[in-house]
């Protein structure tokens, strides 16, 4: 009897942490709505950013400067899906994002899974290179040197008042 009640036991322990490792567990890329992200520079923040309109689509920015950009630069209104490889519009793309507040854009939920479940890409300043230091975005090279492979977690802005120093 002490067997089969230790069996159950050990059942009801093991069940729930096998059905764990078999689910869409993302330990490092979570799913994002839209609103949280500025567009410009790729951040997730803690509140609602500024919806702009542009042909039809919204696309959200953290501050009237963003706005701006965003509804005069066509190119800072899609992005690269990293699974496949093909354009997507910021305005209707899936949206996760990792563990520092950087986002990445896909065209499909699939894609989103499929990128999710492998490991967490090495954080790389690729996307800025060529950049100036007081160019876009600048604000998050803040403490690196301009030719270095090394480099730390950006941090996300938690709240719209740190929002100025990224411009």
């Amino acid at each position: 009897m002490k067997k089969l009640l230790l069996t159950i036991l050990m059942l009801f322990i093991a069940i729930p942490a096998m059905a764990a490792e078999s689910g869409h567990e993302h330990t490092w890329l979570k799913s994002v709505e839209a609103k949280y992200v500025c567009m410009m520079n790729n951040k997730v923040f803690d509140t609602p950013q500024i919806a702009i309109e542009v042909e039809g689509k919204t696309y959200y920015g953290c501050c009237p400067m963003c706005a701006d950009k965003l509804k005069n630069d066509a190119s800072l209104r899609s992005a690269v899906d990293p699974v496949s490889g093909k354009q997507v519009d910021k305005s209707n793309a899936v949206i996760g994002a990792d563990p520092h507040g950087m986002t990445y854009y896909f065209e499909s939920q699939e894609n989103f899974h499929i990128y999710a479940s492998g490991p967490m890409p090495e954080m790389k300043h690729e996307h800025m290179e060529g950049m100036d230091m007081k160019g876009d975005m600048g604000h998050m090279m803040e403490g690196h040197d301009k030719g270095s492979e090394a480099t730390a977690p950006v941090e996300p802005q938690a709240t719209p008042e740190n929002h100025e120093s990224h411009h």
